[in-house]
């Protein structure tokens, strides 16, 4: 009541203020809040982008005025300056905004697809303009009552004109792009020095603003209260991890750190800043694993579907003898993975809805692994379904460093049930202990596999879709990629939803909104990257060890929720995330052994552990990619061959464009000199404007930008052309406010102009990953069911009209 004070509005005791009065309008205040939301969403959709901004200027200048004649006070100075401070960003934001939405359609892949990052970052924009005219519209009705809650608006206010300082600093970036880039590319393509100094620059912008307040305010509003979740979450385990890190104990006080930040919305997001920023790549292995221990694993699938088969098999690492499709009476040898640790199993998951024929046989059940007392085991039934024709393989996600087929089991399950076909999951190993290629050498092996010996899975494999999310749309491309190499049978389709196809250290106007997005910043895709590429400087031993210590300690602390829950504790989910200082010490094992480093309850129960790689130590790079293919006399060298090689490099690629047009460009690019381009990058911002940096100070993030990156088994946006007109039918689903949306894009536009056939489909207002949010809201679900409709395009294709 500060303000209220200051413009001298008494406040009488048992009058429209008594105690009574404000408890009745408290559930209205959350109502009207609700409603307040969903509205500006609503008018970042339908008013223009000059409607709107003249609107918001008028609104604050209004406001400005009123604010400004209430005398000397600091609450009023304030609101005073906070939309000074609107109108000064709106301004300057509404020309920038103008200029990339007259050329965003030059970037999408077709008239019926109006989706690229630039739309996206004017998109978002618009939605913290909304934001902001709603905000104001009620501050100039409420601002002479009594109840005019000012701290609360003020803080409100005060988040999103830093988020709004921010976006116009993106939106510079994103015309200077425009300006650098050639026609019709996303990607920065120039000399990567200046890539890096571009990152570098951008990296050092203040991101605590969308952390805080603002969490999540461009997606769908059933998202946000999940994201606010999660990020209290991160940044307590973050706390708890560090003292775990630095040998400090877990004291009784800190078990209520996550109280603090959930009432103090700045506080969160500074420390969410800082643990993004700073934190190593084995801090996420472990937090995005936590959804694997039993207790959340069995609450999820609790919640999804029943299916008769859910049972994870131990592929041997046994070569073994397939058809060339071009001519089947010659075979060709699949050697098990090899690179970095040797031959080693393959575990995969097969889930069915019912239980078909040859699932319950002999030789399956001879690989079948225990999963401890939580596994889903065969159940008996008087009749078995007929094998299915069709057959589903399925690629998870988690930046190649984390996740499980377990992670992802709830949308399987009811993919399982809605396609009528058993899905074989593959769980490949992780980054950093098992960097490329070992991951794409045993998704390759465990599809081979299911090609041969489908009549196990209970398919006849009549139709085959290869499916994934994320890293696993990655892996399903080289997969296919390496298939067509072998010259074996393709997938008759690929369903990847927002896949990664570019993992060179590079800028494009979706990655920019890696700055605002919580589940992708730009430092955690740059680390994953890093470890997928084996460019891990740390002991890995020792982070095995930590990373399996801090979950051991996690599933120690499930026993402690069920106690907590009976004593009525309200702290629970700090007693789950409790860290304590010690580490386990897992044993080794034979070298036959898988190397999944993703700390799934399996892995707790059993003594398993990072495999040894003393004898790779010397080797370089190049040589352990190598390794998969050069130690099989019979395999072909694929992935990595000097072919493959030599058509990685940027300068060999053509973006979309002819060879003539591509040759023109690229004359035009040697006339514009590497002076001209710094000063470029420079002078990104006009003079008088200065976005807010981080107080972290500008720890240079490390951009890992080996050639390896640039391979087009690894970045398959970079392949040559020839090697992508060997991929099969491809289905993109993408998600418009994804940091990853331009890989989307540009890979869907290469296809269609080979003639490929790829169709892409852009759902709004989610983030990336909606497949693990599928049971979340119902914009989630019906984004899931878009997902299951392209798998069924491949499974049953249209037959040709009559």
């Amino acid at each position: 009541m500060e303000l209220a004070r200051e413009m001298r509005f008494p406040v009488v005791a048992g009058a429209p203020g008594s105690k009574k009065v404000q408890e009745g309008s408290k559930s209205q205040r959350r109502g009207r809040w609700r409603q307040g939301k969903a509205k500006a969403s609503r008018l970042s959709h339908s008013m223009d982008l000059r409607t709107m901004t003249q609107s918001l200027v008028t609104l604050a200048e209004d406001n400005m005025a009123f604010f400004s004649s209430q005398g000397p006070g600091e609450t009023a100075r304030r609101l005073s300056g906070v939309f000074a401070g609107v109108r000064e960003q709106a301004l300057g934001l509404e020309p920038t905004l103008g200029r990339l939405l007259s050329v965003a359609h030059l970037f999408d892949l077709d008239a019926e697809t109006p989706a690229n990052g630039y739309r996206s970052l004017v998109h978002t924009a618009r939605c913290c303009l909304g934001h902001l005219l709603h905000k104001s519209r009620y501050v100039a009705s409420n601002r002479r009552s009594i109840f005019f809650r000012t701290s609360h608006n003020l803080a409100e206010l005060e988040a999103y004109l830093a988020a709004l300082t921010q976006l116009r600093a993106l939106a510079y970036y994103a015309q200077h792009l425009l300006a650098t880039n050639q026609p019709g590319r996303l990607f920065f393509e120039g000399d990567e020095r200046l890539v890096a100094d571009f990152l570098h620059e951008y990296v050092t912008l203040h991101k605590g603003c969308f952390y805080g307040r603002c969490l999540g305010f461009q997606f769908t509003p059933a998202i946000r209260p999940f994201l606010q979740t999660i990020s209290i979450g991160l940044v307590s385990f973050g706390e708890h991890y560090k003292r775990n890190e630095t040998g400090l104990s877990v004291t009784a006080s800190s078990l209520f750190t996550g109280g603090r930040f959930a009432i103090d919305p700045e506080l969160r997001g500074a420390e969410f800043e800082r643990i993004v920023q700073n934190l190593d790549v084995h801090f996420w292995k472990a937090f995005w694993n936590i959804t694997e221990i039993q207790v959340l694993s069995s609450l999820a699938n609790m919640a999804s579907a029943t299916v008769r088969v859910s049972r994870l098999l131990s592929l041997p690492p046994t070569a073994f003898e397939m058809p060339l499709t071009a001519d089947p009476k010659v075979m060709v040898t699949i050697s098990p993975p090899l690179a970095h640790t040797g031959p080693g199993p393959v575990l995969v998951r097969l889930i069915s809805y019912d239980l078909r024929e040859g699932q319950d046989s002999e030789e399956l059940s001879s690989l079948v692994r225990s999963e401890g007392p939580r596994s889903l085991e065969l159940r008996s039934r008087p009749q078995q379904a007929p094998r299915s024709r069709c057959l589903v393989v399925h690629i998870h996600g988690g930046g190649f460093v984390a996740q499980t087929s377990k992670s992802h089991e709830p949308y399987l399950k009811s993919w399982a049930q809605e396609l009528g076909a058993p899905i074989l999951s593959i769980d490949y190993s992780l980054a950093p202990e098992a960097p490329f290629p070992r991951a794409l050498e045993e998704c390759f092996y465990a599809y081979c596999w299911a090609v041969k010996h489908c009549a196990l899975l209970g398919s006849t494999g009549e139709r085959i879709c290869l499916a994934g999310d994320s890293a696993g749309g990655n892996l399903c491309f080289t997969v296919s990629l390496r298939a067509a190499a072998y010259g074996v049978r393709l997938p008759d389709g690929i369903m990847a939803a927002y896949p990664a196809t570019m993992l060179q250290a590079t800028a494009s106007p979706s990655r920019l909104l890696s700055l605002m997005d919580p589940l992708l910043p730009l430092s955690i895709l740059s680390k994953c990257v890093s470890a997928y590429a084996g460019g891990e400087t740390e002991d890995h031993s020792d982070s095995g060890q930590k990373a399996l210590g801090m979950m051991g300690l996690v599933q120690r602390d499930t026993a402690l929720l069920f106690r907590d829950l009976r004593l009525g504790a309200s702290s629970w989910l700090n007693s789950f995330l409790e860290l304590s200082g010690h580490k386990s010490h897992p044993n080794s094992v034979p070298i036959a052994e898988p190397m999944r480093c993703s700390v799934s309850e399996t892995a707790l129960a059993q003594p398993e552990g990072p495999l040894g790689t003393d004898s790779l130590k010397g080797l370089t790079l190049h040589d352990l990619s190598l390794r998969g293919s050069s130690e099989t006399p019979d395999t072909p060298e694929l992935s990595l061959s000097a072919e493959a090689r030599g058509h990685s490099t940027p300068s060999a690629i053509n973006f979309l464009l002819r060879p003539e047009v591509a040759s023109e460009e690229s004359e035009a690019e040697a006339e514009l000199s590497t002076k001209d381009r710094v000063q470029g990058v420079c002078a990104a911002f006009p003079e008088g404007f200065h976005p807010r940096r981080s107080s972290h100070g500008t720890k240079r993030m490390t951009l890992y930008s080996s050639p390896i990156v640039k391979n087009p088994f690894m970045s398959p946006l970079l392949a040559p052309d020839s090697m992508l007109q060997t991929l099969p039918p491809v289905h993109i689903v993408a998600c418009a406010l994804d940091p990853m949306l331009d890989d989307s894009v540009m890979f869907a536009r290469r296809l269609r102009s080979l003639g490929q056939p790829v169709t892409l489909r852009v759902v709004e207002d989610l983030p990336h990953g909606f497949l693990s949010l599928a049971a979340l809201c119902h914009e989630t679900r019906q984004a899931a069911a878009l997902c299951v409709e392209r798998i069924r395009l491949v499974l049953n294709p249209p037959g040709p009209p009559v």
